[in-house]
């Protein structure tokens, strides 16, 4: 281990492949990451707007457009891994200013028409159970949709579960952003395989093939049982950027704070551990790297 807490540097390359076009990978906070390759951009679970504990405990919460437009001006398309408000609150302001199409379950679909995004920009990739996942593709990124699970933070269970029901063009309060389904999203784009998991669970383990980088949640982690060693026999990952460790009540332009108990330098060592020489490590708040 080279460090309690890991940390890349900004816009490090994470690996050697100097002769394929760039994919930029920047991290937004929370599980929030822009993914950008050829000029074409796609977002997964976009959170801007990093509500106040007050704002959380008050409600109800509203997103911070200002904000958005001055980090994310354009999107092509919006992949929602599942509908906490962490995850899940700005993507129907991000999806009206920038066009962008939004893929997800029926509960992120459900708010992004309550919101105002036009309905022919909302498609649901929920598929039935026993049934193959659900594949898209936008520009030149092939998209799948697997169904995973969100870790038991509490008490075991995970917070918040059911189905979105949203009030119409009203905002909400943080419990009313139910869970949802959950997705692990992989993304196939310039002969790289990129894997987003946006919640610490992973509930099939069978080996899939060589990962190119893997966007992996910190925040539960320890509830799973062996989830370092699994989610790396799953994915055997070249390189790994952990993700939603920060606290993320605090703004968007000030350094991202680590949210006690997360255990990122551990996570970090078994994953090491487990992994043939993977890179693995953090990015600076809105930072980025390059694989």
């Amino acid at each position: 281990m080279r460090a309690q807490h890991p940390a890349f540097g900004p816009e490090e390359r994470l690996l050697t492949q100097p002769d394929r076009s760039p994919i930029r990978v920047q991290w937004l906070g929370t599980a929030g990451f822009r993914i950008e390759f050829e000029k074409h951009v796609v977002l997964i679970d976009p959170y801007l707007t990093r509500a106040s504990l007050a704002q959380c405990i008050l409600g109800p919460v509203r997103s911070d457009t200002s904000a958005i437009a001055r980090i994310l001006p354009r999107a092509d398309a919006i992949l929602v891994g599942h509908t906490h408000f962490d995850h899940v609150l700005d993507v129907p302001d991000i999806a009206r200013m920038t066009g962008a199409t939004v893929y997800g379950s029926w509960s992120a679909a459900r708010l992004c028409l309550a919101q105002g995004v036009a309905p022919e920009r909302v498609h649901i990739v929920e598929s039935g159970a026993g049934s193959a996942p659900n594949v898209v593709q936008s520009g030149p990124m092939r998209i799948r949709f697997l169904r995973s699970a969100h870790s038991g933070l509490i008490a075991g269970r995970a917070p918040f579960p059911g189905e979105l029901e949203p009030s119409k063009g009203e905002p909400m309060r943080v419990e009313r952003y139910r869970c949802g389904s959950v997705f692990t999203i992989e993304i196939e784009v310039g002969g790289r395989r990129l894997v987003h998991m946006g919640s610490a669970r992973l509930v099939d383990d069978t080996p899939t093939g060589e990962t190119d980088l893997l966007m992996l949640c910190t925040a539960g982690w320890r509830t799973s049982r062996e989830f370092p060693e699994r989610v790396v026999r799953a994915y055997a990952p070249r390189a790994v950027v952990l993700s939603h460790w920060d606290d993320f009540t605090r703004p968007i332009d000030q350094r991202a704070r680590v949210l006690p108990a997360m255990g990122v330098g551990t996570l970090a060592r078994r994953v090491e551990q487990q992994a043939s020489h993977p890179r693995v490590g953090t990015t600076e708040l809105l930072g980025a790297v390059i694989v």
